[in-house]
């Protein structure tokens, strides 16, 4: 039976730098699993429709328009899981102009129906520098309390998450330079 594990983070926290090792250590050992990065797969689809020419653009769309987003990449990830296991890179709540918006809304989380919600989380401090160190990305400006707060936000909602599909929830620290560690420890939950 395909699994899907979902992996999430706010910007900053070192999720995709995890999910690199993570993907390393299972093809050492043999497992398949497949990386889908959700904001890729929304992204494409709002390309396609026009909307928006960057990534950064999308979290400034109309939250009806990132509704249908949604999805549409939560249809086509779900018909994904068909065929194979999945670790799905994507974001439990996003940080809009009106508010947080849930990353896995009841219709995406129906369709998928993840296995486990794995929340990848750092200092707030570290996240703060980790932002403000990266050039190739437009960010909003945060203060390290409101990284501390969106965290905090993050494990609310990965636990309503669980209660609709009954998936478990998995906090794991990424400190700075120790992406491999946080990768060993989701190793053990794919197994």
């Amino acid at each position: 039976m395909n699994k899907i594990v979902v992996l999430t983070g706010i910007p900053g926290s070192g999720k995709t730098t995890v999910l690199e090792a993570v993907l390393a250590l299972t093809s050492k050992e043999g497992m398949k699993f497949l990386p889908v990065n959700y904001g890729t797969v929304m992204f494409e689809a709002a390309r396609e429709m026009k909307l928006v020419t960057d990534r950064d653009q999308m979290r400034k769309l109309d939250p009806s328009k990132q509704k249908d987003m949604q999805k549409m990449a939560g249809k086509k990830i779900a018909s994904m899981a068909r065929t194979a296991s999945l670790i799905v890179d994507t974001h439990c709540t996003i940080n809009t102009h009106k508010g947080y918006l849930p990353g896995l809304p009841e219709w995406v989380l129906r369709e998928m129906m993840p296995d486990t919600i794995v929340l990848i989380e750092a200092d707030p401090k570290e996240i703060y520098t980790r932002r403000n160190s990266d050039k190739t990305r437009a960010r909003d400006a945060e203060t390290s309390d409101d990284i501390h707060a969106h965290q905090q936000i993050n494990r609310a909602a990965s636990i309503a998450y669980g209660m609709m599909t009954g998936a478990t929830t998995k906090i794991i620290k990424n400190e700075q330079g120790k992406a491999e560690k946080a990768a060993k420890e989701i190793l053990d939950l794919l197994r």
